[in-house]
This record gives structure tokens, C-alpha cells and sequence, in this order.
């Protein structure tokens, strides 16, 4: 079976054909004419060679145009080469069998997608560089580094884009900071009445943007600047309270009115630290001149003080007599100052141990109340109270008892101790606390049965004389017999 013909063949017979009916027609146009058979074999020539020429320049034309396909296709494939490798990509491949139209074609889009990723990239580079360089001239960083005039690779892209995520989350950090340290100065400013007093500190107070730097430098700064007005603030504080404590002093003493006192107070409370010393200040001032009209008045009223804080401590009048300004006549600001002084010393001595003090004040309350029902015990004409009065005064004297022995065994620790740690003896009315109360444990458990034998022989009726005894107190021994009793006495009252 003999295969079909191709269309180029088919179009090429139906060509030739085509060429011999014109060629027949014009012979018969020409017989017609009667033009001769020298000039007719002329003119078909002239109609080959017409024919010959146009088809020679198509075919150079398709020729030019072939070699033109091949040559774009040589260029595309190295300018996609480039692009490719600035892109970090491999070469690229194409299938095999491609006609040379096809190449042209394959290349040719390869290479549009090429520079097309290329532009992306580079714009999408150009993008984060100009966020990034406005970042690290905000917070002082340092850029992610790629080469000038290279085309960035995915990765690098990415880590570009990661770099500058992470100088905007450290930007709105060191904003938060700025702001909370910026609050604080203006804070600290408006309490102790600060003015900036440079430009660094004035452009850090400023509201407008581009006066914010974020910086590390700059924060450290602001936190310094933080840290110096908390201890300005501070001082003035102690400064402020150490005048408040004077002027306090002063307005007792001088009896300042009340009304007066509460004024000052509430408007130097609602002032800036630093207007409210100069109030102070001024109001010390005021008070010295006036202290000084009446040095006398106010001495009196420091002994008188310092009297009462002699006695909380159980003072003798030996330790008094040896402070000798108290009897001086001799009223001045000097004489003042010393009294003064004295004071401070025996009010510290008094605070440091104050609980020591006030058990000692508890101690001497209940010892005198059970000297005076020893009193009573002694007066035979209780027996004639039919109230229950014996049995109220008996509870009692039982309650005191044990509320003494109890006080007594933490007045003993807490006496021992004081002395281990002052190395010293610890003296109520210039005598070893420690040796009175063992007497006066020993005392009070002598005594405390001779209620009872007394009630029994009054109401036998064989009264007999009562003792005279002291209220509250003991005849001491010698301060050497005490010593070696001491802690003998204790132990046994005690127990």
C-alpha cells in the first residue's frame, strides 16, 4: 500500500502546475497578440527569472531568519545562565527533541521567569534594606550583611526579613523602656522640683519623635539620670525630715499653736521636696530667733522632759547629779545644747531598751501592790469586813504571786543576757537589778504564808503586834552579801 503524500509535496505539484497553466495562458494571450516566438521564449524567460529570484529570497530570508532563531537562542541561553547563577540556581535543562523554534521559545520564557524572580528579589532586598538601615540608625545595631550589588538568595532574604522582625521587637522593648524611664524623670522632677539643666536631659523630656533615641547608650543614660534623681530625691528627703524633726522640737518646746503646726505641714506637703525645705528652712529660722528670746522657758521644759526619761530608766540620783549643766543658772544656747544632747543619749538608751525598762515597771507595780495587801494583812480590823473582802484580797495576792514569778524568770534571761552583751551590770536606781529582785523573790516567798497565820490567830483572838513592814520595798544588805545570794535566791523563790 503506497504511503500518502506529504502536504509539502502536495503543495509543490500543485505549484508547478499552477506555474504551467499561467506559462500555457500567457502563450495563448501572446498567440493572440501575435507576438513572435523569438520575443514570446523572451518574455517567459523574464517570467522565470522573476520567478526564480523571489523564491531564492525567500529562501534567504528563511536562512537569515533560522540562523537569527539560533543565535537568540545562544544569547537567551547564556543570559539565563547568568541570571541563574546570580539567582544561586542551577543550570537550566531542556528536554531533548525541541525543534529550533521550540528552543527559542523554551529559553525565552525561562528567561523572562529569571529576570522576573531577579527584580522580585532585589526589590523585595531593596524594601527591608531601607527598614532595616532606619532600624539599626534608631537602635545604633549593626545590618545583616550581604554584598553590594549581588542578587540575594531565598535564605538570605529570609534571614534579612528575620533580622529586621527582631530590631522591631527590640525597638518597641527600648520604647517601653524609654517611656517608663522618661515617666520616671518627670515623675522625680515634678516631686523634688527639678529643672533640666542640659540638653541631653531636655531633648530625653521632649515630646517630639525625633528627639526619642534608642540607643543602649542613650537608655544606660536615662537610667543613670533615674537612678541620680532617686538619691537627689532621697537626700532632700532626709534633709527635709531631718528639718521637719527640728522644727517639731522647736514648736513643742516654744508651744507653738497647733492650728499653726497643721498649716505648715499641709502646705509643705503639697509642695516639690525642694520648696518644701526652703519652707522649713524658713520656719527654723523663725523658731531660732524665737528660742533664743526664750532660752529659759524652753531649758525648764528639757529638764522636765529629760527628768521623766531619767526616771523610765531608773536613774539614782547619783547618775542625775553627775549630768552637772541641770543645775546651772547659766541659761544659754550652749547650756540648751547640752541638755540636748543628754536628752538624745537617754532616749537611745531608753528605745534600745525599752522592753527590758517596761518589764522592770512591771516588776516594782506588782511588788508594791503586794506590799500593801502585806499591809492589810496586818490591820486586824479587816476581820470586821463581812463583804468577802479576805477572799477578793487573797485571790489577788495568789494572782500577783504568780504573775511575779513568772516575770521574774524572763526579767532574769532577759537581765543576763543584757549583761553578757554590755559586759556590765544592769542597774535600777544604781543597783544590780539582778540582786534586789532575788531579795525581793525571797522576800515575798517568806512572806507569803504569814497571811494565813495571822488570820488563824486573830480569829483565836491572840493578836499579836504586827511588824511594821515597808510597802513595796527591803531593807538591802551590802551590795557583796547580794552578789553571793544572788542566784541561790532565785532559784529557790522560783521553784
Amino acid at each position: 500500500m503506497a504511503k500518502p503524500a506529504r502536504e509539502s509535496e502536495v503543495l509543490a505539484s500543485s505549484l508547478v502546475n499552477s506555474v504551467t497553466q499561467a506559462f500555457g495562458k500567457l502563450v495563448d494571450l501572446w498567440n493572440e497578440m501575435g507576438i513572435s516566438r523569438e520575443l514570446q521564449l523572451e518574455r517567459m524567460q523574464t517570467a522565470k527569472a522573476h520567478i526564480e529570484t523571489l523564491l531564492n529570497e525567500m529562501i534567504e530570508e528563511e536562512s537569515n531568519l533560522k540562523e537569527k532563531i539560533e543565535n537568540d537562542i545562544e544569547i537567551q541561553k547564556s543570559q539565563l545562565n547568568i541570571v541563574r547563577y546570580e539567582l544561586k540556581l542551577d543550570p537550566y535543562q531542556v528536554g531533548d527533541g525541541l525543534s529550533i523554534i521550540q528552543l527559542e521559545k523554551e529559553f525565552r520564557l525561562a528567561l523572562e521567569g529569571a529576570l522576573k524572580e531577579k527584580q522580585e528579589r532585589l526589590t523585595k532586598l531593596k524594601q527591608l534594606q531601607l527598614e532595616e538601615q532606619r532600624l539599626c540608625s534608631e537602635l545604633y545595631a549593626t545590618p545583616y550583611y550581604i554584598p553590594t550589588g549581588s542578587v540575594p538568595s531565598c535564605l538570605q532574604l529570609e534571614e534579612l526579613d528575620k533580622h529586621v522582625q527582631q530590631l522591631l521587637k527590640v525597638k518597641e522593648q527600648r520604647l517601653k523602656e524609654f517611656f517608663k524611664l522618661r515617666g520616671k524623670v518627670r515623675q522625680y522632677n515634678k516631686e523634688i522640683g527639678h529643672t533640666p539643666d542640659g540638653t541631653l536631659e531636655s531633648d530625653m523630656l521632649s515630646d517630639e519623635e525625633e528627639c526619642i533615641c534608642l540607643t543602649k547608650k542613650n537608655l544606660e543614660d536615662l537610667e543613670l539620670l533615674v537612678h541620680q534623681l532617686q538619691v537627689k530625691k532621697d537626700s532632700l528627703i532626709a534633709s527635709r525630715d531631718a528639718l521637719v524633726k527640728e522644727v517639731q522640737v522647736l514648736w513643742d518646746r516654744l508651744q507653738q499653736p497647733q492650728e499653726k503646726q497643721e498649716q505648715l505641714t499641709m502646705l509643705a506637703s503639697r509642695c516639690p521636696i525642694s520648696e518644701a525645705i526652703k519652707m522649713w528652712e524658713e520656719e527654723l529660722e523663725n523658731l531660732e530667733v524665737l528660742k533664743k528670746e526664750s532660752l529659759k522657758q524652753i531649758t525648764f521644759r528639757v529638764r522636765q522632759e529629760l527628768h521623766d526619761f531619767w526616771g523610765k530608766c531608773f536613774y539614782s540620783e547619783e547618775q542625775r547629779a553627775a549630768f552637772q549643766p541641770f543645775l546651772s543658772d547659766n541659761f544659754s544656747e550652749e547650756l540648751l545644747s547640752q541638755h540636748d544632747e543628754e536628752l538624745l543619749r537617754i532616749k537611745e538608751v531608753y528605745e534600745k531598751n525599752k522592753h527590758l525598762y517596761d518589764n522592770v515597771h512591771k516588776w516594782n507595780a506588782i511588788g508594791e501592790r503586794l506590799g500593801e495587801l502585806e499591809k492589810k494583812s496586818t490591820d486586824p480590823s479587816r476581820l470586821l469586813n463581812r463583804g468577802g473582802t479576805l477572799l477578793k484580797e487573797e485571790r489577788e495576792r495568789s494572782k500577783l504571786q504568780k504573775q511575779l514569778l513568772k516575770l521574774g524568770e524572763e526579767l532574769k534571761k532577759d537581765t543576763e543576757d543584757w549583761e553578757k552583751e554590755n559586759n556590765s551590770h544592769f542597774l535600777v536606781n544604781n543597783q544590780r537589778f539582778l540582786d534586789s529582785m532575788a531579795l525581793q523573790l525571797q522576800h515575798h516567798k517568806i512572806k507569803k504564808d504569814q497571811p494565813k497565820m495571822s488570820l488563824k490567830r486573830d480569829e483565836c483572838g491572840t493578836p499579836k503586834s504586827a511588824t511594821k513592814r515597808p510597802a513595796g520595798g527591803v531593807n538591802m544588805p551590802p551590795p557583796s552579801k547580794m552578789r553571793k545570794v544572788n542566784n541561790l535566791l532565785i532559784q529557790q523563790a522560783i521553784i
